[in-house]
């Protein structure tokens, strides 16, 4: 399929006016097409030939002023429009659409549970086209109108209020001007909690087999987004700009969700089913915030080409997690979390060849296939760091005026990374535009190495930078506790800029115990701590008085790992030592996760995977004594998962599945009744028939996944086939099932039976990703990946795959990435 190049893009924009979209969309024809009549009503500033995309099951028609145009003329997903003379016109395009099973374009979806069937809109980033004709770019904005037919007892939401007519079809009202890949629509029997705030229409929906687990949370999600609503409103002084506010939880969908104006779309894992931490809790509000945060800036104000996606992505990132700590103390700090979490997956994939700059130039953007690629840690973590950075810099107030300038000149228009620039530096008299090219345009990650000496009475603190961005960080300083050993005070923070104007400024007191560079996590940089506090951090990390700073030694830690500067033994010792005592949830989970999926799956040697594991299991065991007292269940349910996944005690886990509940609790809800037998299927400790009574106690859509897994899990020759089966040769396998299997097949306890489908792997993922296109391709790339084959023949037919021309972009862009990962976990094993 052609994609849209830059260039085509701005000479088809110099061209075009266009107007007013009337689509009209019949969701009644069957279970795989669906009819799709588009009206389009545009200009032409001067006289020249352009063309419309779509991607449909059968072209039936269209015309140009009334006069017929084609049908054979489509070429691809391109149907010509030659000869248009200047002023005004009216294209109409008739045609079937085939619904997707891979979260792209119309995706439709039966549940298992009821039967029922429901279908959604993601248009993004060039998929507008396999539902509706469009001039698909975002800088042709149009004002939209939406019918659609459906059956009878389903209701549908669209960007704006929704009305039933008397002829059973349902309209929505008259979108402002937006994007063609914000245009949303979703369809079927909701169960919706619906109210009003602030004069507007609020709701939220999922399927009517989630609505005991929505009802049950309702009342925490309607909370976090009237009071994200309302500190929005504090912030910006554009009000929001649509007639509705409806957050629907949608069925295998892709993303984390998607700012929809008016009709955000979230992946329905957020309506929880089973017990969950304060941590997912606060991941979800997030994503809340993060979301309405694009109302503002994406959908009032849209970029103009996809090379300043992060314009979006790392705008609403930063305000999400800033805007949940501001609005609700229903949850802990966010910074910790986005720190553990978000931060790593930043710092990681600014060190793989893949890297690209923050804002890159408009020329390492040339069409939508490269521009898809960046929706990465880049866009998103390293970006919204960048831009917590600039706050502290610059200053919160200065920030947002500069942000409401922008708002206010580009409304229902289009902005640049220039524009954008140039409105935070009308409100500042700092050099924003120098800051910009530093940490805009740039890759990599710069290293902040301090170096403590002590004279009689005073201390000095440098801070050498390995890099070439100018950082503005808060300095922790820490005495031993004279009353406990272990734990430590704070001295003093204190703020400086790096480079300094000058040599180091010596302070007053004896050599601290531990000096933390970046103490509160305002800046983006890898940290190597000076040799005495390194050997502090390392005894007392427990003992740091504040989580983020926790946080920021453990990912410190992470690092060194990572580059061979720590040896993963010493971080397993670490984090038994100091684990038991953290209270934190998202500190446990991200260093546990680490511990156990990178160090002991991929980084030790082979010989000592077991050894690792094991540190595991008596630290996770340690963990789930230390809470049995029930003061902090998200603690215990973090252990207990963790427990599960690292420990090789079948006789414990059948006898768990048998009394349906871990003694002293938790219960066992569906999800980890399915991490159970997941693990007792790598282990062999189970069969089909097991599984087969687990998907009939639980026939949902989450347990068809968690059998999908099991099945895929177990250690026997057939099952391996038949799973290698469904995933590279059965196209009908929807994102989620395919997601699922993967993540059953490749199990670093098998590597003997998983040997001969490492060398299947490359070409059978190329053929698969030609077929399924981009969504399947990346599943393909990460969770199809062989990544626990650890081994340099594993590398080499990496290697020599990304030498074929006929990768896709997208599986090309997965690849690039695992082997990197593979070529460190290689170095760090052999280092």
């Amino acid at each position: 399929m052609p994609v849209l190049t830059r260039e085509e893009a701005q000479t088809r924009a110099r061209l075009l006016d266009v107007q007013r979209y009337a689509i009209d969309l019949d969701l009644t024809t069957g279970d795989d097409t669906f009819d799709s009549t588009t009206v389009i009503e545009f200009t032409a500033r001067a006289a020249g030939d352009t063309f419309v995309e779509l991607k449909p099951a059968e072209l039936r028609g269209a015309t140009l002023d009334g006069q017929p145009l084609d049908p054979t003329a489509l070429d691809d997903n391109r149907l010509p429009l030659a000869g248009l003379t200047e002023g005004p016109h009216v294209l109409r395009v008739d045609a079937a659409m085939r619904y997707s099973r891979t979260g792209e374009g119309m995706h439709r979806f039966t549940d298992p549970t009821d039967g029922e069937t429901y279908t959604y809109t993601q248009l993004f980033l060039d998929d507008v086209q396999r539902v509706l004709a469009a001039f698909d770019q975002p800088d042709l904005k149009a004002v939209f109108d939406v019918t659609v037919t459906a059956p009878d007892h389903w209701t549908v939401l669209a960007n704006g209020v929704t009305t039933r007519q008397e002829d059973g079809r349902w309209t929505a009202a008259t979108t402002p001007p937006i994007s063609t890949y914000l245009v949303a629509v979703a369809a079927g029997p909701w169960h919706s909690v619906r109210t009003e705030h602030a004069g507007l229409p609020f709701g939220i929906h999922c399927r009517r087999s989630l609505a005991p687990h929505l009802d049950a949370d309702a009342d925490e999600i309607l909370d976090v987004t009237r009071r994200c609503f309302d500190r929005y409103h504090e912030k910006f002084t554009e009000p929001y700009p649509f007639d509705s506010y409806d957050q629907a939880f949608v069925p295998e969908f892709n993303a984390g969700a998607m700012e929809n104006p008016g009709l955000v779309t979230f992946r329905d894992d957020f309506v929880f089913r089973s017990a969950v931490t304060v941590s997912e809790r606060q991941t979800r509000a997030m994503v809340i915030a993060h979301e309405m945060a694009h109302m503002w800036f994406g959908d009032l104000v849209t970029l103009k080409w996809w090379d300043d996606i992060w314009l979006n992505e790392s705008f609403a990132e930063y305000m999400g997690y800033q805007t949940v700590n501001e609005a609700t103390a229903r949850y802990p700090d966010t910074w910790i979390g986005f720190g553990i979490a978000r931060k790593s997956w930043g710092y990681d994939a600014d060190q793989r060849p893949s890297t690209h700059a923050v804002a890159p130039d408009p020329e390492a953007v040339p069409d939508t296939a490269s521009a898809l690629l960046n929706f990465d840690g880049i866009s998103y973590a390293k970006g919204a760091s960048a831009l917590r950075q600039l706050v502290a810099w610059m200053g919160e107030k200065e920030f947002l005026a500069g942000i409401n300038n922008h708002f206010a000149r580009h409304r229902f228009g289009n902005a640049t990374l220039a524009d954008f620039i140039d409105n935070l530096a009308s409100a500042t008299d700092r050099d924003i535009h120098a800051w910009a090219e530093a940490w805009l345009r740039t890759t990599g990650i710069d290293t902040l190495t301090a170096g403590v000496t002590a004279e009689q009475g005073h201390w000095t603190l440098a801070l050498d930078r390995d890099g070439s961005r100018p950082h503005r960080a808060t300095v922790g300083v820490y005495d031993r506790d004279l009353a406990d050993a272990r734990s430590l005070v704070v001295r003093e923070r204190y703020e400086t800029d790096v480079p300094g104007a000058g040599a180091p400024e010596s302070r007053p007191g004896l050599r601290p115990v531990l000096v933390v560079p970046n103490d509160h996590d305002l800046t983006y940089a890898k940290v190597r701590l000076d040799g005495d506090s390194l050997e502090t951090t390392l005894r007392c990390l427990s003992g740091v008085p504040d989580p983020l700073t926790r946080a920021v030694l453990w990912n410190t830690l992470r690092d060194m790992v990572r580059d061979g500067d720590l040896a993963p033994a010493d971080y397993l010792a670490t984090a038994l030592a100091h684990l038991p005592e953290e209270t934190d949830v998202a500190i446990v989970d991200g260093v546990l996760g680490f511990a156990l999926h990178q160090i002991a799956d991929r980084y030790v040697p082979a010989a000592d995977r077991a050894g690792a594991r094991a540190t595991l299991t008596d630290l996770t065991r340690d963990l789930i004594r230390r809470t049995e007292d029930g003061e902090n269940p998200g603690l215990r349910l973090t252990a207990v998962r963790h427990f599960i996944d690292c420990a090789d005690r079948t006789g414990t886990f059948q006898g768990w599945l048998a009394d349906g509940a871990v003694p002293g609790g938790p219960d066992l809800d569906p999800e980890l009744r399915w991490r159970i037998l997941r693990r007792l299927a790598v282990l062999g400790a189970t069969d089909e028939a097991a599984i087969a009574a687990e998907l009939d106690r639980d026939p949902s859509a989450t347990g068809q996944e968690g059998a999908a897994r099991c099945r895929a899990a177990l250690p026997e020759a057939a099952a391996k086939e038949a799973a290698w089966e469904r995933m590279f040769h059965d196209d009908t396998l929807s994102n989620y099932l395919f997601n699922a299997t993967a993540e059953g097949f490749w199990q670093p306890e098998q590597t003997d039976l998983l040997a001969p489908y490492v060398a299947r792997y490359y070409p059978e993922a190329t053929a698969l990703a030609a077929r399924r296109g981009p969504a399947i391709a990346t599943a393909a790339g990460r969770q199809g990946f062989p990544g626990y084959a650890i081994t340099h023949e594993n590398l080499k037919l990496g290697d020599e795959q990304l030498t074929r021309p006929d990768l896709t972009p997208a599986l090309r862009r997965q690849l690039v990435d695992r082997l990197d990962d593979l070529r460190r976990a290689l170095r760090v094993r052999e280092g």
